[in-house]
């Protein structure tokens, strides 16, 4: 377990991101967190935001029973507003707020009436900030995956493929696409620390094929690599069989099982990683604790496939699964821009 002591070196990482942030002097801001937040990145936070000569205040909700059959992790979804409409009121009116919840608000049923208001959120994902000291704001990134969000947004197919036997289908037209990089900067928006991702959201009946997990690739919700293949058949949009006889689709059946809800197995989202600065192995150097398996997402080259809640096709779940895949090949309309787990140079 790492050192939970305040480092001046972690608030000067709060600081320059806060600083792309455009938090200025005297700007008031929403500190959102819970309970069981980690409350080093609570106080890292506050600290940072002084020292910027803003004007922080905390919302702190208590962690709330679960309510689920299983434990929750990594999910993005986080319940920790519960619909409370004095905190939802005080984040709109902060304009700008830190997020610190556990699962953090990327798809939490709140978030899109916070962002339509014009404030922004920032999520700090809920790594220790040994993790997080590393990924300093990126202005090639911001580059990189601003133009790779936009040919993603102009395909009308996504193919899939490996040498593992993955051949899936998405079909784009009409789908969300958001690029990450780790910071944001214009009202309305969210983004997520640490960065480098693009991710789109499909149309409702859109996905379709085979994927095969190899041994090296990651569950995410499990925070492990993946040691036996898994076989997942996909029909419009949802999972429709999990073959494999290890341990880890073992797991992988027995929790979306737990959950008796189907939407549980939809996919949430596909996309891919771009930060070459994150770590394929950094899962390997932290306890469980220390680790929401961010790093992992952004590593470039990997293709993100994601199961669960995605608002833009009208499905809610709080089960998730995000499964990296490394070695994969990703055509955007017969365009490869991913070769064999290699990030090719389409994107500038």
């Amino acid at each position: 377990m790492l050192s939970d002591r305040i480092e001046n070196k972690w608030i000067e990482a709060f600081c320059e991101l806060f600083l792309r942030c455009r938090v200025g002097q005297g700007d008031a801001v929403a500190i959102l967190s819970e309970t069981g937040s980690r409350q080093l990145n609570v106080h890292l936070a506050e600290l940072a935001l002084l020292r910027l000569g803003a004007k922080p205040f905390h919302l702190v909700v208590p962690t709330a029973r679960n309510p689920h059959p299983v434990p929750v992790r990594s999910t993005g979804a986080s319940e920790a507003i519960g619909g409370s409409r004095p905190v939802i009121e005080a984040c709109k009116a902060a304009g700008f707020v830190v997020d610190l919840t556990l699962e953090g608000l990327m798809h939490a049923p709140e978030t899109a009436e916070i962002l339509k208001s014009g404030a922004r959120i920032q999520v700090i994902s809920n790594e220790h900030p040994e993790a997080l000291e590393r990924f300093r704001p990126d202005d090639a990134l911001e580059t990189r995956v601003r133009a790779a969000a936009k040919r993603l947004r102009s395909a009308k197919v996504m193919r899939v493929t490996s040498a593992a036997g993955s051949d899936l289908t998405a079909r784009m037209e009409g789908a969300a696409t958001v690029g990450v990089w780790g910071w944001t900067d214009r009202p309305g928006t969210l983004a997520h620390w640490p960065g480098g991702i693009v991710v789109s959201f499909p149309k409702s009946g859109s996905v379709d094929g085979t994927l095969v997990l190899a041994p090296g690739d990651m569950n995410l919700t499990f925070k492990r690599y993946i040691e036996s293949p898994i076989r997942l058949t996909l029909e419009a949009d949802y999972v429709t069989a999990i073959e494999g006889t290890g341990p880890d689709a073992m797991m992988m059946r027995r929790y979306l099982e737990a959950w008796g809800d189907r939407e549980a197995y939809a996919v949430s989202h596909v996309g891919f990683g771009l930060n070459e600065n994150a770590r394929y192995e950094a899962l390997a150097m932290y306890d469980r604790r220390d680790t929401n398996g961010t790093e992992l997402r952004a590593v470039a080259g990997n293709f993100l496939f994601s199961t669960g809640a995605n608002e833009f096709a009208g499905r809610h779940t709080a089960g998730h699964f995000d499964l990296p895949m490394m070695g994969t090949t990703i055509e955007f309309d017969g365009e490869v821009v991913i070769r064999d787990g290699i990030v090719q140079e389409v994107f500038g």
